[in-house]
């Protein structure tokens, strides 16, 4: 497997990690619609029929152009579904909606070619445009790595000499989950293997003299698809300032409702926020006119804040940008809730901890012990938080010659960006000291009256606080949360501890990876999706993937822990790991037989009738949004 020590010599993924600014990158027009450049942050979809339905196909692209969405994607799984894309194109067309088509190819480089000749875009996935997976353990010599490399050239370049001829665009577009078996045997399953792997693409579209294409890095953990982002905005930067394609940012496979908005800010807000992406993608396994709103909240959320401006600082970032490990402090205890005398650890090797303000403790105290797994653990007020401005270096000299050390916080009314503003106190503060993380920390980003407010307000919320929290957290940085821009206390709480399992900082529940529905999906998602969740949903700590077809499935569900795979219409495939271990199940059976293998395996529990407290926002919420 290829050294990988050089990373540690790219920096510079973005201008500064403490002020905003955009990546410059050259413009790429798709239809148009131009991406990069001095444009906007373009938001994308894909709809959810069957490409060869073509008034199906035509009525939701006019849905999500009507709710604002600038690119629509549509899949290709087969030449005939190519072709049907001439009548679909010219069907939109001759209705008046001008909105840019992009062909989405897997595996089939016949069906790009057939694609190219009536869409916009086309978008090919490195993985298995040209590439069987087997999953094959194998070492290749140089020589042979550079025949597969002959291979791929053969078979990619036609396509790119269409492109350039109808002067079309392309997307390159890793994901995690569908690394070629080429890629796996040399670089790993890792972000400098999805980087890799995208960059050899680009190293032939270029040869060709073909540069209208952009890059995306997907994967269903944040924390891997923000590493491999940056980790390409720094490879491209070293490869020279003609390497400036624009990017397309996307969780992928992120599920439904709340926890697929929060893990989709962590991964896609964070990015923006270090000006990293031109144009995104919100996958939830829900209708797709339901992923705009949340796609432009997310943007307009980065515009809002992009314009606080840091003036320069000497610092160096406590963190690596490229490989995630959790900043080393010292373990400290403070008051926890409860009896005065009861001590809370946190730091070190501890829990994240979930912290509440005084006030909001009080409106829930009497029902602690009805609130499960989403008890607060510490009031602040009792826990002895030194508040700092982390630009008062006097302030942070006297914190740092303390003996012992001290749970550290940036304090509110702070005139900086939350997310720099808390980099810059990891970077001044000693490793030693455990640090608290909050949402906000200006007044004035604090919302309305619950009783004044609607569902919007509660959107830009979770959206600020999934962002600022969840990118520090894939930073390394943070040992305590506490949510202050949402007045509910029990909708505050819900809402961190699904940002720490959404962060993968804290399992307190089961995690599901669900991708969204589109054109190859062999089952309906949502309804199987709620059932797999109604039957499974006690199991702590079990990671569950549910995936409509075999383009990703395998691949992303290789941190999984059990798969549940359309394999055939009407049928399912079921996965423990990577493997698949039972195949061609009835889909009227397959949750059972789920749960058998669960069993089997030694992760079933029996579930445990229990009362929450908590304000429970229904997921329809979000569809007036």
């Amino acid at each position: 497997m290829v050294e990988a020590s050089y990373i540690r010599n790219l920096v510079n993924y973005c201008v500064d990690p403490l002020r905003y600014h955009r990546r410059t990158t050259r413009e790429v027009k798709v239809g148009n619609v131009g991406i990069g450049g001095d444009n906007p942050i373009r938001v994308q979809s894909m709809i959810t029929c069957d490409t060869m339905d073509t008034e199906a196909s035509i009525q939701q692209t006019i849905e999500l152009a009507d709710a604002h969405c600038e690119i629509v994607r549509i899949t290709a799984p087969t030449v005939k579904d190519a072709r049907n894309l001439e009548h679909i194109v010219n069907g939109l067309r001759q209705r008046g909606c001008k909105v840019p088509i992009v062909a989405d190819i897997h595996f089939k480089p016949e069906a790009a070619m057939e694609a190219a000749k009536w869409v916009d875009k086309v978008r090919i996935n490195p993985g298995n445009y040209a590439d069987s997976k087997k999953f094959v353990i194998r070492e290749y010599t140089n020589e042979q790595y550079a025949g597969e490399l002959a291979r791929i050239r053969e078979r990619f370049s036609p396509l790119v000499d269409l492109c350039k001829k109808r002067e079309i665009a392309m997307r390159i577009g890793t994901n995690h989950g569908s690394l070629s078996d080429r890629i796996l045997n040399r670089y790993g399953d890792t972000p400098l293997g999805m980087v890799e792997s995208a960059l050899e693409f680009a190293r032939i579209a270029r040869d060709l003299d073909y540069h209208d294409f952009v890059f995306s890095m997907k994967a269903s953990n944040p924390k891997i698809m923000i590493a491999a982002y940056r980790l390409l905005a720094a490879r491209l930067n070293e490869l020279g300032p003609d390497w400036n394609y624009p990017l397309h940012l996307g969780v992928t496979e992120a599920g439904e409702g709340e926890d697929a908005r929060i893990k989709s800010a962590i991964g896609i807000g964070s990015l923006l926020a270090d000006g990293i992406g031109d144009t995104i993608r919100v996958s939830l396994t829900e209708d797709s006119p339901h992923e705009i709103p949340v796609a432009k909240a997310l943007v307009e959320n980065i515009r809002k804040t992009s314009n606080s401006q840091l003036s320069t600082l000497n610092y160096q970032l406590s963190f690596d940008p490229f490989s995630h490990q959790r900043r080393a402090t010292e373990t400290i205890a403070v008051a926890g809730i409860g009896d005065p005398g009861q001590r809370i650890k946190l730091g070190g090797a501890e829990l994240i901890r979930v912290v509440v303000r005084q006030a909001n403790f009080e409106k829930i105290a009497h029902k602690i012990d009805r609130m499960g797994d989403y008890k607060p653990e510490i009031v602040y007020e009792n826990a002895n938080v030194v508040e700092i401005d982390p630009r008062d270096q006097a302030a942070i000299a006297k914190i740092n010659a303390e003996p012992s050390a001290q749970f550290v916080t940036v304090k509110n009314d702070a005139d900086l960006p939350v997310i720099a503003g808390f980099r810059l106190l990891a970077a001044r503060l000693q490793a030693r000291h455990p640090i608290l993380l909050k949402d906000v920390v200006k007044t004035w980003q604090e919302p309305q009256r619950p009783d004044s407010r609607g569902d919007a307000t509660f959107l830009t919320t979770l959206l600020t606080a999934s962002t600022n929290i969840g990118s520090l957290l894939c930073d390394g940085i943070g040992d305590a949360i506490l949510l202050q821009g949402e007045e509910a206390p029990g909708q505050a709480l819900r809402l961190s501890y699904n940002i720490l399992q959404a962060a993968g900082s804290r399992i307190f529940k089961t995690d599901y990876v669900a991708c969204p529905s589109c054109g190859r999906t062999l089952f309906n998602l949502q309804t199987t999706t709620a059932k797999i969740k109604a039957a499974t949903s006690h199991l702590k700590g079990v990671k569950i993937a549910i995936m409509g077809c075999i383009v990703n499935g395998p691949g992303e569900m290789a941190d999984a822990d059990f798969g549940y795979v359309g394999g055939a219409p009407g049928k399912v495939n079921l996965y423990v790991g990577k493997t698949a271990v039972k195949f061609n199940i009835p889909e009227a059976e397959a949750v059972d037989r789920l749960k058998d293998l669960i069993r089997e395996h030694g992760k079933w529990v029996d579930a445990v009738s229990q009362a929450t407290p908590l304000e429970v926002v229904s997921y329809t919420r979000y569809s007036a949004c």
